[in-house]
């Protein structure tokens, strides 16, 4: 019968063939009693079959389509029942054969009841997987290969059946099929190659699997070429311009530093000779990364629209010399005249300056980008910020006009240039984040705040291109761009604190503007607060910590225990609501003593069942991941005190997607954070709600009476106004539910 005929024929093969059950102690053929055994493994697992989906019928139901369950009923409860009586009956074969087919039957039955819910094993297969299993079968009978059958299936179907043909004798196709069946799990899961390879550096088709692997992954190609084992030996002597190029780059020394030009020294723009020229100068190194990416992000404009070969290791290595080389001086000179501060970038070019500025959102002083974004200007020949983009051929230029506006140059920048130039660039600011990624759309968003402060009438034309966009991306049916769009119009509405726009429940968002006093404390009544401090050659982390103690110290409602150690502090509340603060001391030397001091009290946080829900990172701003990588998810409350670029608030919310962040564009300093801890424990003394207007409206207040304090406040961003942080929270929300 063809698998056509037997497919229309499966709703009626039940109304005849009565309940499908496996087969009955009486079967309709004679049993011999050496083989019942045999026969009542496999009426077990049609059994075990039927009852898959949690119940014990006559059904089978191990997939969502009903016509899939039908084909599945019929093969492996009629046609195996079929199988077996044929097997039985057979008198061509011996007892011992008969009792082998017997239990290969059993093994294939088994493995499908294995493996159905994995993802290389789809329900679906079990017809494939029958007819596979009788030819093998016919094959083995006369001690024939099976690969044949193994090569023209899909993976499962193989893996299952090379199990069914291993005792009492193995089939002689076996060992090579299980090479076959390599080959198909690669070309299914390329992510998985070299740790296969790894395992079997000798396969015959190993050369083909390490390019396939490598164009997948240059990074794994990277890492297993460093080594001294036989598959770096045999990437090393690959054939593959790729491959052997990378093999190459990785046996060196300086492997990472050639890696970010990856592209260019394969298609011959470049060589290693011409890297090693400044490979060792930090300078000359830094403006060849920046001329390369330049290059790359010329060419992923239009007609090429071309993205360069490791464009992510080019990225990461411009970002951190710009930081390790040239930003950590200048913020560390914050108190130097700025002959002295800035005079390391006096040998860079705009373009130069221009990526110190966008890739060191997270770190770099509020002192420090105005000091390098004048210096863009002053070192151009025209001073023009249209010229600037352009030159950059639109690199990250999302990011500058974020910057600018959060640092209070924006209108200097679109003043640089004519008003249609302007209105222009602000277009692109605003159109095409349906096809952008996630930052940029972030960018945009974080950027409002400081427009509608500074500037209504450009906050007005913003928002009315976010509506523009909005109604586009609705008439194309785009759903990425409708959600960015429509978040952001409601984001941008709600800036207008006077006309409060409930968020969470126009977004389907946790509560923007509070936190509930009821969602801090643990089982036990307690709010749980962790502090982060670092210890520095410059001594500002000890600094930090003597300021933060003398909150506590000395005052009644307050209690200081060391614990024995002398590595962190706990301090509880004595009056009011239940608050306990923890915080490391921060130690200076080698071994990381502060590093230590951090683990020990996490550990003992752990072990005692306490868990802070309020974070607090005291420290300089290339202290930060430290800090996001000992945050929990119960984190309620997480405050920087430093800038709280892109990454780091995508990583908390990562943690923690109900949590609320407040960060700030300048290094946090003691005479704001310290009043921002107040109100916020006063609260929690009193058990009531963090509201954030009314706080932050006080602390305004506060801080107008000092200037040099009203100023640093202006660079904290309160949780509300952190639109991009919001934006992130409903953005993942709304494609989650999408999904």
């Amino acid at each position: 019968m063809n698998k056509f005929i037997r497919f229309l024929l499966i709703p009626f093969l039940f109304l005849f063939a009565g309940p499908l059950i496996a087969q009955t102690a009486n079967p309709p053929f004679k049993i011999q009693q050496e083989r019942k055994l045999w026969h009542d493994n496999i009426d077990k697992e049609q059994k075990r079959l039927l009852a898959l989906d949690g119940k014990p019928d006559d059904i089978i139901q191990v997939s969502k389509d009903d016509n899939i369950n039908l084909q599945i009923a019929d093969v492996m409860i009629r046609q195996v029942d079929l199988l077996q009586e044929q097997i039985e009956t057979d008198s061509t074969l011996s007892g011992q054969m008969k009792i082998k087919n017997l239990r290969s039957l059993e093994t294939m039955i088994r493995g499908y009841n294995n493996n159905f819910r994995k993802k290389d094993y789809p329900p679906s297969m079990a017809p494939a997987l029958f007819d596979a299993f009788v030819k093998a079968m016919e094959l083995d009978q006369h001690n024939r290969s099976i690969e044949p059958v193994i090569a023209v299936n899909s993976y499962g179907v193989g893996k299952i059946l090379v199990e069914c043909f291993l005792l009492p004798v193995e089939n002689p196709g076996v060992k090579n099929s299980r090479i076959l069946l390599i080959r198909k799990y690669a070309e299914l899961h390329p992510e998985d190659i070299f740790t296969i390879l790894t395992a079997n550096p000798d396969l015959p088709f190993a050369d083909s699997l390490i390019i396939t692997g490598g164009r997948k992954n240059i990074r794994k190609l990277y890492d297993y070429a460093s080594g001294n084992t036989v598959l770096a030996t045999r990437i090393r002597i690959s054939s593959d311009s790729l491959v052997s190029m990378v093999g190459r780059i990785a046996s060196s020394k300086s492997g990472q530093l050639y890696l970010p030009f990856l592209d260019n020294l394969i298609n011959h723009r470049i060589t290693l000779e011409d890297i090693n020229k400044v490979k060792e100068d930090n300078l000359l190194y830094y403006k060849l990364l920046v001329q390369t990416r330049l290059d790359y992000a010329a060419r992923m404009l239009p007609p090429l629209f071309d993205t360069a070969l490791e464009m992510e290791a080019l990225t990461s290595m411009l970002t951190s010399k710009g930081k390790d080389v040239f930003v950590r001086e200048i913020n560390a000179l914050h108190d130097k005249p700025a002959s002295i501060r800035f005079k390391i970038l006096d040998p860079l070019s705009p373009a130069e300056l221009y990526y110190l500025v966008v890739l060191s959102e997270d770190e770099i002083y509020t002192s420090s980008y105005l000091g390098v974004y004048d210096r863009i200007f002053q070192r151009m020949t025209v001073p023009r910020g249209d010229s600037l983009i352009m030159e950059m051929h639109g690199d990250y230029f999302r990011k500058f006009i974020k910057m600018a506006a959060a640092y209070n140059k924006l209108d200097n920048f679109l003043g640089t240039m004519d008003k249609d130039n302007a209105a222009t660039i602000m277009k692109a600011f605003i159109i095409g984040l349906e096809r952008a990624n996630e930052e940029d759309a972030v960018d945009v968003a974080d950027s409002y705040s400081s427009i509608f402060d500074k500037n209504p009438s450009l906050a007005a034309f913003v928002l009315n291109e976010v509506k523009w966009n909005y109604k586009r991306n609705m008439l194309n049916s785009d759903k990425r761009g409708t959600v960015i769009y429509h978040l952001m119009e409601a984001l941008f509405e709600s800036a207008d604190t006077t006309n409060q726009i409930d968020l969470s429940a126009k977004l389907g968002i946790p509560p923007v503007y509070t936190v509930s006093y009821d969602s801090l404390k643990d089982d036990s009544g307690r709010v749980i607060q962790q502090v982060f401090f670092y210890g520095d050659e410059d001594k500002d982390g000890q600094n930090s910590y003597q300021d933060f103690l003398r909150l506590f110290l000395k005052r009644p409602e307050w209690k200081i225990t060391v614990n024995p150690t002398n590595e962190w502090v706990m301090i509880q509340s004595l009056k009011g609501k239940p608050v306990w603060i923890f915080a490391n001391r921060p130690l200076y030397g080698e071994d990381d003593p502060d590093d230590k001091a951090q683990h020990h009290l996490a550990d003992y946080l752990y072990d005692n069942k306490l868990q802070p829900t309020i974070y607090i990172h005291r420290g300089h701003s290339y202290h930060v991941r430290y800090s996001l990588k000992q945050i929990q998810p119960s984190a309620k409350i997480v405050i920087l005190g430093s800038c709280g670029g892109y990454n780091n608030l995508s990583e908390v919310l990562s943690i923690s997607p109900d949590a609320h962040i407040i960060s700030s564009k300048q290094v946090g300093t003691k005479s704001v954070n310290e009043p921002i801890l107040q109100a916020i424990n006063n609260d929690l003394l009193a058990g009531t709600n963090v509201d954030w207007l009314p706080m932050w409206k006080s602390l305004t207040e506060r801080f107008s009476r000092d200037p040099v304090a009203r100023d640093r406040f202006e660079d904290y961003i309160p949780p509300y106004k952190n639109l991009g942080v919001i934006f992130i929270k409903a953005y993942r929300n709304a494609m989650g539910e999408e999904d």
